[in-house]
C-alpha cells in the first residue's frame, strides 16, 4: 500500500468511526425532540451525550483536543445528527464553525476559551453599524448587538463581529472602501441576553437569541480576524493569496474558509431532516390506507413514483455535496487552498441540496395527508424545521444567481463563495 493509500485508508476509518458515533446518538435525539422544541434549548442529558461523543469538537484543532475532521466527514456526521433532531444538528453546525476561531488565537487565549472539554462558542450576525470595537490600552472597548446566536444557551463564550475603529471611534476602511472588521470573543455572562425572544416556527431548539454589550473591555488576545475568515479566503477568481500571519494552526482544515464549512454543515442539516422525513413517510405508507379508498399508500402507483423521485433527489444532492467536500479537501491538501472553480461548485451544491431537501420534505408532508398535521406524528415539526433551514442565508436564491453569473462569464459576488 502506498503512503497515499495508507493515508486515505486511515481517513476512511476515522470517518466511519465518527459517523457511527452520530448514529448511536439518533435514538436519544429523536426521543428528546419534543423537549428540545418546548424549551428552545438542548436538555442536560442531550448535552451530556453530545459532549461525551465530542460532537462540538469536530473542527477544533488537535492541539486543543479536537478532532480536526475533514470536511466530507463533518458534513456526513451533521446529516446523521439532523436525522435525530434538526435543532441539535444546527447548533453543532454553528458552534463547530465558531470553534475554528481557535486557529487564530494565541495559544494561551485558545486554551482559555476551548480548554474545557465542554467548551462551546457561539456567535450571530451584527445588527447594524453600531457594532464597533475601539482600541484602548491592552485591548478593545466593544459596543453592539448581534442576532441569531444559535447554540448560545449551552455556550460559555460569544463572538462579537465589530467594525474596527480608530481611537476616536471612526471606522477604519480597506483601500477598496470596505470597513475593516474584527471579531471579539467574550464570556457569555458579560452579555445582555433578553429572555423569551426566540419565538419562531422551526429550529426552535437552537435558542438563537439576540445579545448585546455596552462599553465592554475585551483584551487584545481575544480579538481575531472577522468570523475566523482569513485574508486569503473568499477571494475572486485570479486574485493572489495573501499571507495570513494570524493563522497559528497550519492544518488543512484551517486553509478552508469557514464559509465553506457553514455551507456544507447547514446543507447537511437539510439533508438529514429530509432523510428522516422520507423514512417516516415510507414507514407510514406500509400501514396507511387513505380514507375513501381501498388502496394502501404503498400500493398506489403515484406514491411509488413520488418515493422514488424523492430518493433520487436526496441521494443525488447528498452525494454531490460530499464528493465536492472531498475534492475541496484534497485540493487544499495538495495546493494549500481551495480553488475558485471548486468553491463555486461547492456553493452551488450546498444551496441546491437545501432546496432539494425542502422538496422531499414537502412531498412527504403532502402525501401523508391529515396524518401530517398532528404533533404526535413525525412530519409537522420536521416540515417547520426544514422550511426554517431553507429561509436562512445559505439557501438564498441569490447564490444561484452568483454561480450563474460565473458560468456566463460575469464576475460574481464572493461574499458567500
Amino acid at each position: 500500500m502506498t503512503p497515499t493509500e495508507t493515508h486515505g485508508s486511515a481517513r476512511a476509518e476515522v470517518s466511519q468511526e465518527w459517523i457511527a458515533r452520530a448514529h448511536a446518538l439518533k435514538p436519544l435525539l429523536e426521543a428528546a425532540a419534543p423537549r428540545i422544541e418546548a424549551t428552545c434549548s438542548l436538555p442536560a442529558d442531550v448535552l451530556d451525550a453530545l459532549h461525551e461523543a465530542k460532537m462540538f469538537r469536530m473542527l477544533l484543532p488537535r492541539s486543543l483536543g479536537g478532532a480536526e475532521l475533514d470536511l466530507a466527514t463533518y458534513a456526513q456526521v451533521v446529516a446523521v445528527i439532523a436525522e435525530g433532531d434538526g435543532s441539535v444538528a444546527w447548533c453543532i453546525g454553528q458552534n463547530s464553525g465558531c470553534s475554528m476561531a481557535a486557529a487564530y488565537l494565541e495559544p494561551d487565549a485558545a486554551r482559555d476559551v476551548f480548554g474545557d472539554p465542554r467548551a462551546v462558542v457561539a456567535w450571530g450576525f451584527s445588527l447594524g453599524p453600531h457594532c464597533r470595537a475601539v482600541p484602548v490600552e491592552g485591548g478593545w472597548m466593544v459596543n453592539g448587538s448581534w442576532g441569531f446566536g444559535s447554540g448560545n444557551r449551552h455556550s460559555q463564550w460569544l463572538g462579537a463581529h465589530c467594525q474596527q475603529c480608530d481611537a476616536a471611534g471612526t471606522p477604519l476602511k480597506h483601500p477598496d472602501g470596505r470597513v475593516t472588521e474584527r471579531t471579539m470573543l467574550l464570556p457569555r455572562v458579560s452579555a445582555k441576553i433578553p429572555g423569551d425572544q426566540w419565538d419562531v416556527i422551526g429550529l426552535r431548539g437552537t435558542g438563537s437569541d439576540t445579545y448585546s454589550v455596552t462599553d465592554l473591555y475585551v483584551p487584545a488576545k481575544y480579538s481575531l480576524v472577522p468570523r475566523a475568515v482569513g485574508r486569503d479566503q473568499q477571494l475572486a477568481a485570479g486574485v493572489k493569496t495573501e499571507p495570513e500571519p494570524e493563522r497559528r494552526e497550519k492544518g488543512t482544515l484551517y486553509r478552508i474558509t469557514t464559509m465553506n464549512v457553514y455551507q456544507c454543515g447547514f446543507a447537511s442539516v437539510g439533508i438529514g431532516i429530509a432523510r428522516a422525513t422520507l423514512a417516516a413517510f415510507i414507514a407510514l405508507a406500509t400501514r396507511k390506507t387513505p380514507s375513501g379508498t381501498t388502496l394502501s399508500l404503498r400500493d398506489d402507483n403515484w406514491i411509488q413514483s413520488r418515493v422514488a423521485q424523492c430518493e433520487a433527489k436526496l441521494s443525488a444532492a447528498n452525494a454531490w455535496l460530499v464528493q465536492l467536500a472531498r475534492e475541496a479537501w484534497n485540493e487544499c491538501e495538495a495546493t494549500g487552498e481551495v480553488g475558485f472553480e471548486l468553491r463555486i461548485r461547492l456553493r452551488l451544491a450546498s444551496t441546491f441540496a437545501i432546496h432539494q431537501a425542502r422538496e422531499v420534505v414537502d412531498t412527504a408532508y403532502t402525501e401523508a395527508g391529515t396524518t401530517s398535521i398532528f404533533q404526535s406524528n413525525p412530519f409537522e415539526r420536521r416540515m417547520r424545521d426544514m422550511h426554517t433551514v431553507s429561509q436562512q442565508v445559505q439557501a438564498s436564491v441569490s447564490h444561484f444567481q452568483s454561480v450563474g453569473q460565473h458560468f456566463l462569464g460575469a464576475a460574481p459576488s464572493v461574499r458567500f463563495i
